[in-house]
């Protein structure tokens, strides 16, 4: 029984044509195909949704039932139901075991293989650049050996000889109602409609086997920390001729000595001295891309931050650049030679250090003193 409206799921009106629901559903597949979504749990969920909307309302016979009744198969009762919701179909299928089409379409068919994920740190430069990178990692491949089949080279996969190559075995009792037939899935070849009489050895006749892979991944200028990179098709092989899954390699940038990072910004700190400060001069700072010349004004205070515009991270998809912003640090010396002591007692004698003492404690004072 449906939880919610399949005309609200499709988000279409009742009186909505044919065509008008394809083009609903296709819109909303590729928007929530879990292959699309970083959140795969909520995303197969919607799909699963869209689909089963899609299934009733794409079928005129299921969408009158569904307009009727509101709900479609075992939970509408319709004539000549008798109140058993799926019709005479359901009452054979209970009393005699009957599966709704031969068990080994269902078991035999095409699965896609699984995605993988692989972790990869670089450092601050490489992410800068770009970078080429060897990776290597463990996936179940497609056997080497058998090409898949599951049987060792030189002999055949057979038909089941138990249920003709069926999937599915059956068995007739009486029971005080007459006949039963029973329906189940071959012992023998688990519902696959042939056997491997000669497993392959490599693969022992699965048809797959954890394999080392090899790649070389092309990691772009730019890239973030967090990013991630989809290479198609090179995860774990399908089954059943299904198609392989794709790898997901994850980047992680290295935590650096001397700059940081926010965004494409860069930041780096830099002592100055007490004069350089006092005096203004141009300072040679490090960068992601060498040694830059930045300006520093007189009178510069410790903890200033200086722009240098357009030399911080570049866009993985271009435009601009980040700024590069250099914080200073004034450093006072903790020793003193004797002819520098002369000179700094000189220039406190001077009024050196009384000027921004003074200026200082009468902002205090201003703020302290009643109005």
């Amino acid at each position: 029984m449906p939880t919610r409206d399949y005309y609200d799921v499709l988000g279409i009106a009742r009186g909505a044509s044919s065509d008008e629901v394809k083009r609903a559903y296709r819109a909303l597949a590729r928007e929530h195909h879990p292959d699309v979504s970083d959140d795969k749990s909520a995303a197969e969920h919607r799909f699963k949704e869209i689909n089963e909307a899609y299934e009733v309302l794409s079928d005129p016979g299921k969408r009158a039932q569904y307009d009727r009744f509101g709900v479609v198969g075992n939970g509408a009762a319709g004539p000549g139901d008798f109140g058993f919701g799926g019709g005479f179909g359901d009452i054979f299928d209970m009393f005699f075991g009957a599966a709704r089409g031969p068990a080994h379409a269902r078991r035999a068919s095409p699965e896609r293989g699984s995605d993988l994920r692989y972790d990869l740190e670089v450092t601050l430069e490489e992410a800068f650049s770009g970078v080429t990178r060897e990776i290597a990692f463990e996936r179940l491949a497609q056997c080497d050996v058998c090409k898949g089949a599951g049987a060792q080279p030189g002999t055949m996969v057979v038909p089941c000889g138990t249920c003709g190559a069926n999937g599915t075995v059956r068995s007739v009792r009486q029971t005080p109602l007459g006949q039963m037939m029973t329906q189940t899935i071959c012992p023998r070849c688990n519902g696959e409609g042939h056997v491997v009489t000669h497993p392959c050895q490599a693969c022992e006749g699965r048809g797959r086997r954890e394999m080392q892979a090899h790649l070389t991944i092309e990691v772009p200028r730019g890239i973030d920390d967090g990013s991630r990179i989809r290479i198609a098709g090179n995860g774990e092989a399908g089954v059943n001729g299904g198609p392989p899954g794709d790898l997901y390699v994850y980047l992680q940038i290295a935590h650096h000595s001397i700059f940081r990072r926010e965004g494409r910004d860069t930041h780096v700190d830099v002592p100055v001295s007490f004069p350089q400060a006092a005096l203004g001069a141009t300072l040679q700072v490090p960068s992601i891309e060498g040694d830059l010349s930045v300006m520093m004004p007189p009178g510069t205070q410790s903890r200033t931050t200086l722009k240098l515009r357009g030399h911080g991270m570049p866009g993985v998809r271009g435009g601009h650049r980040g700024d590069h912003h250099v914080t200073v640090h004034v450093m006072v010396p903790t020793k003193l030679t004797k002819r520098q002591r002369i000179l700094v007692e000189e220039y406190a004698r001077a009024g050196g250090d009384d000027a921004e003492e003074r200026s200082f404690f009468e902002r205090v004072k201003d703020a302290f003193r009643p109005e």
